[in-house]
């Protein structure tokens, strides 16, 4: 298993990457600005750069990984049509180079309510909406696929244990990047992941349960 991180130098790909790591998982991180990426990223992954905008870059970034890890997202601007472009378009790109070079799976990080189109946060350009226009070219694609949405993203660490339900069944709640991290890259190595959408979060009052279980109840 090789591994690509798609949005590795932001706040969840640079812990997504950290986690391959530790799990002993060779990573190719994708950036698109070389210094600062060696800068935040630990020395062990690789490094290349490439844009989720411009397919011809996929191709060569993507080369001899076998799975897709993308952790990419608009950042809050000005530009109206940046969710529609990285959220939705450059997904897209990702997940047709993906499938051109017969990659084994696809997870990607998405939120929780993208299925609500009245949430406050289209207003921010319909970012919501655009991942879940993205989740659905996945699940379309004939790509073995993980889709994961978080609750709230926290930088923090806390020590609540990770709650996973099925799609549209969480609708507020929390959970620490590295969790999300967690998941995901658990997701490649569990049969229990396979062609599903999980939601996920962090509580206090949960119990603790093994990757097998969680992902047996989304």
């Amino acid at each position: 298993m090789k591994a690509l991180v798609a949005g590795a130098t932001g706040e969840t790909g640079r812990r997504i990457v950290q986690e391959l790591i530790n799990a002993n998982i060779p990573v190719r991180a994708m950036v698109r600005n070389l210094e600062r990426a060696k800068e935040i990223l630990p020395s062990e992954a690789e490094l290349v750069v490439a844009d989720v905008l411009k397919p011809e870059s996929l191709r060569s970034a993507i080369a001899d990984c076998t799975v897709v890890l993308s952790a990419t997202g608009a950042r809050p601007s000005f530009n109206p049509s940046l969710p529609y472009q990285v959220d939705y378009q450059g997904t897209k790109n990702l997940i047709d180079v993906a499938k051109a070079n017969n990659i084994e799976q696809f997870v990607m990080v998405s939120s929780l309510c993208v299925s609500r189109f009245f949430h406050p946060l289209n207003l921010f350009w319909l970012i919501l909406y655009w991942k879940k226009q993205a989740e659905q070219y996945l699940q379309q694609s004939g790509l073995s696929y993980t889709i994961v949405r978080p609750g709230g993203l926290r930088n923090e660490e806390n020590h609540s244990a990770i709650v996973a339900s099925s799609a549209d069944t969480l609708f507020e709640g929390s959970i620490p990047r590295s969790k999300v991290a967690q998941v995901c890259v658990a997701a490649l190595q569990q049969s229990q992941a396979k062609n599903k959408i999980v939601e996920v979060v962090a509580q206090p009052e949960a119990s603790s349960r093994n990757w097998e279980e969680l992902f047996a109840q989304a």
